[in-house]
C-alpha cells in the first residue's frame, strides 16, 4: 500500500475526490481547484480518481506547476495503485468523496474508505423515492446550491452541507484590455456547453435582436466541450439545429448563421484551457447567461463577474444563490 507524499508516515488524512481533473469542464474544475488548495495542506493529501493528464493541467502558469506538481505525481501513483487494487483506502483511514449526478449514483468505480461523503450536482427535480437507500453509506452530503440542498432535504433525513463552487481570483480580476480588438464594437459574451438547459437557443435569440438594432454588437460564443455528441442535434426554439463538421467537431458559427446571427457579429472561440479564459472575458463589454436550469451557480457568470464584466442571468435554480438584491438589478 502506497499513500500520496507517504501521508500514513506524515499523518496527513488522504482524501478521494471520486472523479477527473480538469481545466476545460465545470466537474473538472472544481476538482483541479480542491487539488491546487490541498497541495500544500499539511493535514490532507489529495487524491484524483483518475491520474491527471497534461492535457488537463494546460496553462498553468510555471511557478503555480511547480508548487503542485508533487502533490500531482503523488496523486497520479495512487490512481494508478488504486486502480490496480493495491491501494487499500479503509485501511489508510481515507475519506471517499463521491460525484453524484441525476441519478444519485456515483458514476465511477466504487472506491471503499473509511469514511464516505457524496458531492451531489444535479439538474432533475424527479428526486427519487428511495433516496436515503441510494445514499445509505455517506455519512454527509454536499450540495453546490440551496436549491439542490432543499431538494435533498425534502426527501432524505441525511445531513445535508452547502458548499459553492468558487473561481479563482487570482486569475479572474478586472484589468485593462488589450486595445487589440476594435474599440467601435460591443462585445457580449456567452459560456458553456450547449444544451438545453444552458440555453444557447435562447441566447441567439435574444442577440438576433440586438443585433438587428446595433450594428456594433458582436456576440462571442466559448461553446465548445469535451462532449459534442450531447451537444450535436439541439435546436430548442431555433429554426435549425447544431449540425456536426465531418471531423465530428460542432459547426456553431454555421448554427448561428443559419439561425439569424450575421456572420460579422459572431466569434466562436475554440475549445480553451480555463486559465486563458480571463484575458477574454477582461474584452468584453457584458455576458448573457440565460441557463433554464443550473445545479450550481454557473462557472462561466462567476468568472464575468470576477472580471467586473456585467452579466445578464436568468435567475432560477441553482444561480438564486449567485443573483441578489444587493448585486443584482431586477
Amino acid at each position: 500500500m502506497r499513500l500520496p507524499d507517504d501521508s500514513a508516515r506524515s499523518g496527513r488524512l488522504p482524501v478521494l475526490l471520486n472523479w477527473q481533473a480538469s481545466n476545460r469542464f465545470g466537474w473538472g474544475l472544481a476538482g483541479l481547484g480542491v487539488l491546487q488548495h490541498w497541495a500544500s495542506d499539511p493535514e490532507v493529501a489529495p487524491i484524483m480518481a483518475f491520474p491527471v493528464r497534461p492535457q488537463d493541467v494546460q496553462g498553468i502558469d510555471p511557478l503555480r506547476w511547480a508548487a503542485i506538481e508533487p502533490a500531482v505525481t503523488a496523486s497520479n501513483r495512487a490512481a494508478v495503485d488504486l486502480a490496480a487494487g493495491r491501494l487499500d483506502l479503509k485501511a489508510s483511514g481515507a475519506v471517499v468523496i463521491d460525484a453524484l449526478g441525476n441519478s444519485f449514483r456515483a458514476g465511477n468505480s466504487v472506491a471503499l474508505g473509511a469514511r464516505h461523503v457524496a458531492r451531489c450536482v444535479f439538474e432533475n427535480t424527479l428526486v427519487p423515492d428511495d433516496l436515503d437507500e441510494r445514499l445509505a453509506r455517506y455519512e454527509a452530503i454536499v450540495c453546490v446550491s440551496n436549491w439542490n440542498a432543499e431538494l435533498v432535504r425534502a426527501r432524505s433525513t441525511k445531513p445535508v452541507h452547502v458548499v459553492h463552487e468558487g473561481i479563482d481570483e487570482s486569475l479572474f480580476f478586472p484589468g485593462p484590455r488589450s486595445r487589440v480588438l476594435d474599440p467601435g464594437r460591443f462585445y457580449v459574451f456567452s459560456g458553456g456547453k450547449v444544451e438545453f438547459r444552458k440555453a444557447q437557443d435562447l441566447v441567439l435569440l435574444a442577440f438576433r435582436e440586438f443585433a438587428s438594432r446595433h450594428e456594433d454588437a458582436v456576440l462571442v460564443a466559448a461553446w465548445h466541450s469535451p462532449w459534442t455528441r450531447f451537444s450535436a442535434g439541439f435546436q430548442g426554439r431555433l429554426s435549425h439545429p447544431l449540425g456536426l463538421a465531418a471531423d465530428g467537431s460542432l459547426q456553431i458559427r454555421r448554427w448561428a448563421v443559419e439561425n439569424g446571427v450575421p456572420e460579422r457579429q459572431f466569434v466562436e472561440l475554440p475549445a480553451m484551457p480555463n486559465p486563458l479564459v480571463p484575458a477574454v472575458l477582461r474584452e468584453m463589454d457584458c455576458a448573457l447567461q440565460v441557463s433554464r436550469c443550473e445545479a450550481g451557480t454557473n462557472f462561466p457568470a462567476k468568472e464575468a463577474m470576477a472580471c467586473g464584466v456585467p452579466v445578464i442571468l436568468a435567475v432560477n435554480t441553482g444561480v438564486r444563490d449567485l443573483a441578489d438584491e444587493d448585486n443584482c438589478v431586477p
